[in-house]
């Protein structure tokens, strides 16, 4: 019988791992399934997952949104880039003034 180094063993287990590793499990799906629906019906599967303009849409009216309320608490005195030891203190007067809701720290 033929001895087996450390070294022909090491390299057989990591050949075994590596087969192993490779292997991709097959998944069983129901009739609810997404390859199901989508067979169905083929546009239900794609109102699951936004299209790109209305991604764009939202993310547009997002920073209008950011955009206003930047400009409210400007005209209330906050200025964002001056470098204020005050800060969170000019940026709260500056909400309560704007009438704008606490931060997300609060």
């Amino acid at each position: 019988m033929k001895r087996l180094t450390v070294r022909q063993i090491i390299a057989g287990f990591a050949i075994a791992a590596m087969a192993a590793g490779a292997v991709v499990p097959a998944m069983a799906q129901d009739a609810s399934g997404t390859a199901a629906a989508t067979a169905a019906n083929p546009a239900a599967a794609s109102s699951a997952k936004p299209s790109k303009a209305d991604r764009k849409a939202a993310r547009k009216k997002a920073r209008a949104k950011k955009n206003a309320e930047l400009k409210k608490l400007e005209d209330a005195g906050y200025k964002p880039s001056s470098n204020d030891p005050n800060y969170p203190t000019d940026l709260q007067n500056a909400q309560k003034k704007a009438g704008i809701g606490q931060g997300a720290s609060q």
